[in-house]
């Protein structure tokens, strides 16, 4: 069933307007009487008839309300190096769909792309849109919070994740030795191409983070985060 977010708590009726409204009328071709989902992002789904379809407006009743049963209870922040070109925003595609809470720009010692603060900004706004549809398509409850840009010192300072994992090509513990099934909240570090610098490594693991390997092979910037969330849905049960 089609998931649309709203940025309001919906009561008895609903009326969609603009890029939503098109979307269910012209891309989906949904009719009246079809049945959606939309959700209020914070976890809550309601369960919706399509009474009316005008050129401009969409209208819904509301003839449910359900807690959404498609978020992992282990919350994921990503903390990702900078990367190159568009790859952010494949990863913040694919991230979304597995089941990431938060996704955090990094800018670190081997960042080439190091965008200033208006370009930043200007790009957090896109990133934050993937976010939206990607969590859109895969059904999600809530949409991931992509995070202003940061430094690696910042993100260690506000990291409050019971379990920091730092993922680094110089090898480390297996994540299935570290990774528990009750564990609620996880961080995970992801450098940019050239890997973190043995000054960040060394910074990170005296915060508390624990070095951690994802196999015998070099994955992308773009793969790594990929990986280790997957990983990471497996071992706390969140993808049965």
């Amino acid at each position: 069933m089609q998931k649309l977010f709203l940025d309001y708590t919906p009561e008895n009726s609903i009326i969609l307007d603009g890029e939503q409204a098109r979307h269910i009328a012209k891309s989906l071709r949904m009719k009246v009487g079809d049945m959606l989902t939309v959700t209020d992002g914070n976890g809550n789904d309601y369960g919706c008839l399509i009474d009316e379809i005008t050129k401009d407006t969409v209208v819904l009743s509301v003839c449910y309300k359900q807690a959404s049963n498609s978020e992992p209870d282990c919350k994921v922040t990503i903390y990702q190096g900078v990367p190159k070109g568009s790859k952010l925003e494949d990863i913040i595609q694919k991230c979304t769909e597995l089941g990431v809470c938060r996704i955090v720009p990094t800018l670190t010692k081997r960042c080439v792309s190091r965008p200033d603060e208006k370009g930043a900004s200007r790009k957090g706004e896109r990133y934050q849109k993937i976010a939206l549809e990607a969590a859109q398509q895969s059904g999600r409850g809530i949409v991931p919070q992509i995070a202003p840009q940061t430094t690696l010192r910042q993100a260690i300072e506000n990291d409050g994740s019971e379990l920091k994992i730092l993922f680094y090509e110089g090898g480390g513990e297996k994540i299935t030795s570290l990774v528990k099934s009750d564990v609620k909240s996880v961080s995970v570090y992801i450098g940019p191409e050239g890997g973190f610098d043995e000054s960040e490594v060394e910074l990170l693991t005296q915060s508390g983070a624990v070095c951690a390997t994802l196999g015998k092979r070099i994955l992308r910037t773009q793969t790594a985060p990929v990986a280790a969330l997957t990983a990471i849905m497996l071992l706390t049960n969140n993808l049965e």
